[in-house]
Parts: structure tokens; sequence; C-alpha cells
């Protein structure tokens, strides 16, 4: 069983892991891009992650979220990766941080 501060700690370093994963497109990372909704690990290692795709029909609609789920589950501590792509709600350009917009020279 994992303890708060150890669950706290995964979740920053799965965060850290999408921050290395680039959407190809685009020159910005996917978690800037605004594409993972939600990052929780539970007491047994379990990890969930819901992520959305810029579109549904985005060219690495299949390999965009296996390799954000490969590299999670390379984690130790990371016992299982639940992920979840989801379209609701739809990504828009306002979800991108002001480091994204920056980077895509939008602001």
């Amino acid at each position: 069983m994992l303890t708060r501060d150890e669950i706290q700690a995964l979740e920053e370093k799965i965060v850290h892991v999408v921050k290395n994963i680039y959407d190809p497109e685009v020159p910005v990372n996917i978690y800037e891009l605004g594409l993972i909704y939600e990052v929780k690990v539970f007491e047994d290692g379990k990890s969930r992650v819901v992520m959305t795709l810029t579109a549904p029909n985005c060219p690495v609609a299949e390999s965009l979220p296996a390799e954000v789920k490969e590299e999670i589950g390379q984690l130790n501590g990371i016992t299982e990766v639940d992920l979840e792509i989801t379209f609701d709600p739809p990504w828009n350009q306002d979800m991108m941080s002001d480091e994204a917009k920056l980077e895509l020279g939008m602001l």
C-alpha cells in the first residue's frame, strides 16, 4: 500500500513523463497542449489517466495513447495503467497552457 506522499510523488512523476511526450504535429508536449484531463494514482499502485486527442480522427489516435500508457507503465511503483480516451469535453485551444500558446506564437 502506498502512502499519501508516495501517491503524490507518483502522480508528479506521471506528469513529468507526459511532459516528455510530444504531439508529432505540434512542437509542444501533450500536457501543455491540455490533452491530459486527469492523473490519479491509487494505494495499490494502479494509475488512471484520462486524456483526449486534438481531434477524433487524429493521425496518432492509436500510437499516442499507446506511448503514454507504455511510458507511465515503466515508472517504478506503478502496477497498472488504466488509460481512458475521451472527447468530452472536446479539446480546444483554450485548454493549452500559456507556455504552449507562447511556443506556438499564439500569445
